[in-house]
């Protein structure tokens, strides 16, 4: 077999035990830790042979401060694993060795010895690929591991790993079916990746989630570092200055990007890299995370008039809402939005937010798009104010004079949009 030939046999092998392993257990989510503990002991404990680790964790911003730590940390000269959720486009996404994505034969590799040590055990599909992470980040030398919590963070699958620093960004209401409807409930399942000793990074996080992480991390013995009390940082007009040290504006847009910056330095200091200015500068001005307000370039904007400019985030609940609203106040002139969401978001909350601040709100469904939320259910929503597109290439056609057009709402939809969007 060549090696061009080899490639989408390994492709076609990591779709095919993704397959099998789902039918072991075909609950997507099921917060318990036991199943993989089972796993990783047979074999052999790799999250016990890891780099540092930094263990990230919040309802937004999880995805934007490990790119951060990932591009300061590259740009200081070390090697970094990382281990994100969900993926966008390629199931390889959600693997980094040390700088590069996991390639298809790695990941097939990793998923037959998962199998193989399994028997056939019940797992999931995330505790699965989890358990194939953190066997390839143990065989595969590196100074730093990135981790991001998939959901809450007590009963995640990635709560198995003896962090050296651990960061909780911004805390709202999300995935109430499975965290609770309250803001201190949740908090305090995101508060569970605390350990003992253990240093924890926070932003500004309201009283009921702030006073959940407190005594949790008094409860362990965990050092606290929260922004405005023991450190803080700014916008300016060249860019951030965070705790005294000027440092250029980051290439991730929105207000808040700041404090995921700033948690992002704070987090690597904690584990005990204190990096020069100038690896924290050239990371700022180099980290990225596509469909983070996410300006596209490609087939889609050529449908739209000349002179348009389209964007893309995967904002999807309250929290998210609140962020994208502030872009949008910022913005000079009008703004569309291309809305698809899941169907277990809140997304008349969401339109609630965003609506003040649409010229026009397009609802879209695309055919792929995982869980999709129908598109009469998000004009209901709106009050009867979105219009059906119904899909993104319809929405996109129905816009005759140069604008600025945002598709949000998912990140699912964010991963077909990004398909639509290759130039072929």
């Amino acid at each position: 077999m060549t090696q061009a030939d080899a490639a989408p046999e390994a492709a076609r092998s990591v779709h095919a035990s993704l397959e099998r392993l789902h039918k072991l257990y075909p609950k997507l989510i099921d917060l318990r830790l036991d199943r993989l503990v089972r796993l990783l002991a047979d074999l052999g404990d790799p999250q016990l042979s890891l780099p540092p680790v930094i263990h990230v964790a919040g309802t937004n911003g999880k995805g934007s401060v490990c790119a951060f730590i990932r591009a300061i940390a590259e740009a200081a000269g070390l090697r970094v694993h990382v281990y994100t959720s969900p993926h966008l486009v390629r199931f390889n996404e959600r693997i980094r060795l040390a700088g590069s994505l996991v390639s298809d034969e790695q990941l097939a590799q990793a998923l037959d010895e998962i199998e193989a040590v399994n028997a056939e055990n019940q797992i999931t599909v995330f505790e699965a690929i989890t358990a194939a992470a953190f066997f390839l980040f143990a065989r595969v030398p590196a100074d730093l591991c990135v981790v991001e919590v998939g959901l809450g963070g007590k009963l995640d699958a990635t709560n198995v790993v003896r962090p050296a620093a651990c960061a909780i960004t911004s805390i709202s209401m999300d995935h109430q079916d499975f965290l609770g409807d309250r803001l201190e409930i949740i908090a305090v399942e995101k508060a569970g990746i605390i350990k003992q000793n253990v240093p924890v990074v926070t932003g500004f996080l309201a009283p009921p989630a702030m006073g959940a992480v407190e005594a949790a991390a008094g409860e362990a013995g965990a050092r606290l570092l929260r922004r405005g009390r023991d450190w803080d940082v700014v916008e300016t007009e060249n860019g951030l200055r965070l705790d005294g040290l000027d440092l250029p504006r980051p290439a991730l847009l929105g207000a808040h990007q700041a404090e995921n910056a700033g948690i992002a330095i704070q987090a690597l200091r904690a584990a005990g890299f204190d990096l020069a200015v100038p690896a924290l500068a050239l990371g700022l001005k180099s980290a990225e995370w596509p469909a983070r307000l996410q300006r596209l370039r490609g087939a889609l904007l050529a449908q739209l008039p000349a002179g348009s400019q389209l964007w893309l985030d995967g904002a999807h609940n309250p929290g998210g809402a609140e962020a994208l609203a502030t872009q949008l106040a910022a913005w000079d002139g009008p703004t569309t939005l291309v809305v698809g969401m899941k169907q277990s978001k809140d997304v008349t909350e969401f339109l609630l937010i965003l609506l003040p601040h649409a010229a026009q709100i397009i609802a879209v469904q695309e055919p792929d798009q995982h869980l999709a939320l129908p598109v009469p259910e998000i004009i209901a929503a709106s009050g009867g104010v979105a219009v059906p597109g119904p899909d993104v290439r319809a929405a996109l056609a129905q816009i005759t004079a140069p604008t600025r057009v945002l598709i949000c709402g998912s990140l699912y939809l964010a991963g077909e949009v990004l398909k639509l969007d290759e130039v072929k």
